[in-house]
């Protein structure tokens, strides 16, 4: 099993997290991922700086596809696999559409949107002029990348949300993806999330990979309290059908939402429950073993393990590699 360290802004600004990166390719992670979200710092720039850094980890980014053409993500995606020598992967999707409204978005074409993106850059990075007349994307027959890609198949993730979208969504990153991404929160949910994906999925060789939240440090203290930031703020957008698996359901969150929005953040900690803890893996290296192995009986190929990661992020980046990387390879 491949593991990936998702880096934050909650880490530091662009410098600290480019060194985080260079630390982790020391360490002996096989991927960096930053995520694309509004109103936080941009993973183009980041992977872009982090590619000059380092020599071997692949470079993972997720573009939101509502503020970013198809045109500007070929073109990035184009630009840093040659500056990184043929490592960079795209992420096409969202872990939520609830934010999009923020924007005055509307975000109920996202299969659409999706199914025709990834088209739209395989065909670019074919060599092909993309002239179509699409349900969200009408292109004249100027549209073709004018720099040669350096690879004609640059491997393209679906992150996929199920939420309101039942199992499409998760279905349709194994009908078109090289790798999907959904996330595994609670861990407990890693065989119900894979299922969809493996039903539609007609590649061989593809990447499962559980996006999913840790914490870890020597003897386990400081852990669950990060893990109960994570809950509070995140708990009320996850899929009502993984939350089942922990006896949970979304509108457990809604109070804790409530406090959240309203600017009562202690009180909104305070309502965090014990089961809402395990949305994330977070313990001793021993304990956090033990609960990622869900996901390797569960046949995933690759972890991205992502935020609070520890309440010392360099100490948990040694702590993962050198004392729970081990143990699935």
């Amino acid at each position: 099993m491949k593991f990936g360290v998702r880096l934050l802004d909650d880490f530091g600004g662009p410098r600290e997290l480019v060194a985080l990166a260079v630390y982790a390719e020391e360490l002996g992670f096989d991927a960096i991922w930053f995520p694309h979200d509004a109103f936080r710092l941009n993973s183009w720039v980041l992977t872009s700086a982090t590619a000059q850094a380092t020599q071997r980890v692949q470079l993972y980014a997720r573009t939101n596809l509502y503020t970013t053409d198809p045109a500007e993500i070929a073109t990035y995606l184009a630009t840093l696999d040659q500056l990184s020598g043929g490592r960079a992967t795209i992420t096409i999707g969202l872990h939520t559409v609830d934010m999009l409204p923020w924007l005055g978005i509307d975000g109920s074409d996202i299969l659409q949107r999706t199914r025709e993106t990834v088209d739209i850059l395989r065909r670019l990075f074919r060599g092909e002029t993309v002239s179509r007349d699409g349900d969200i994307f009408h292109w004249t027959d100027n549209c073709f990348l004018r720099v040669p890609p350096i690879r004609p198949d640059p491997p393209i993730y679906v992150c996929p949300y199920a939420g309101p979208f039942g199992d499409a969504f998760l279905e349709l990153s194994g009908e078109i993806g090289d790798g999907s991404l959904p996330m595994v929160t609670p861990p407990e949910s890693a065989a119900l999330m894979a299922a969809p994906i493996r039903r539609t999925c007609r590649t061989a060789i593809f990447d499962l990979v559980g996006f999913v939240w840790i914490s870890v440090s020597e003897d386990g203290q400081g852990t669950r309290e990060q893990m109960r930031d994570v809950a509070a703020y995140f708990g009320a957008y996850l899929d009502d059908a993984a939350l089942a698996t922990i006896g949970l359901r979304q509108r457990d969150f809604y109070p804790i939402r409530d406090a959240i929005m309203t600017g009562r953040k202690q009180e909104a900690l305070a309502l965090v429950s014990p089961d809402m803890l395990r949305l994330g893996i977070a313990g001793t290296p021993e304990e956090c073993i033990h609960q990622l192995r869900i996901l390797a009986d569960a046949g995933y190929t690759h972890v991205s393990l992502g935020g609070p990661l520890g309440p010392d992020p360099r100490a948990a980046l040694e702590l993962i590699a050198q004392r729970i990387m081990p143990a699935f390879r």
